[in-house]
């Protein structure tokens, strides 16, 4: 068996990389394309303010865009 000498850095972009890899896959082998389990518009907005983490002008964005969605119609 050869043996190959990298550097500490590349070694670790490699293994960066590698577990990148593996949770991008995960996701796409999981469910990743289900529905999601709630239709109710006003119900997802809550849920997104509950956090206090969003902006009401990124929260009324999402709203309009779930509103537009044929899925919750």
């Amino acid at each position: 068996m050869n043996k190959i000498t990298i550097s500490e850095k590349d070694y670790r972009e490699l293994v960066e990389t590698k577990l990148r890899y593996k949770y991008v896959r995960d996701l796409i082998e999981g469910d990743l394309f289900s529905a999601p389990p709630i239709k109710n518009v006003k119900e997802i907005i809550q849920s997104f303010k509950n956090t206090k983490k969003y902006k009401n002008s990124f929260l009324k964005s999402i709203e309009k865009g779930l509103k537009r969605s044929s899925f919750f119609k």
